[in-house]
């Protein structure tokens, strides 16, 4: 939990993949800085594939921890 607090690029990564995958606008993103947006925009679009895949609930929850490619 304390790395994920230090490194922002991943938590953004990871709470735009939790709003992709739920189905929400990526209007939303809270983010202002490049670096940041971008995580969050990738992370939501990985969550909206994996949404229109049918990857929602417990079969999603394996691509949150893989985030090899940032």
């Amino acid at each position: 939990m304390k790395r994920q607090k230090r490194d922002k690029t991943d938590r953004a990564y990871t709470k735009g993949y939790q709003t992709g995958v739920s189905g929400r606008s990526k209007d939303i993103c809270p983010h202002e800085e490049p670096q940041l947006r971008q995580a969050w925009l990738t992370g939501w679009r990985e969550g909206r594939v994996d949404n229109w895949d049918g990857m929602i609930g417990v079969s999603g929850v394996h691509r949150i921890s893989d985030t090899s490619h940032l």
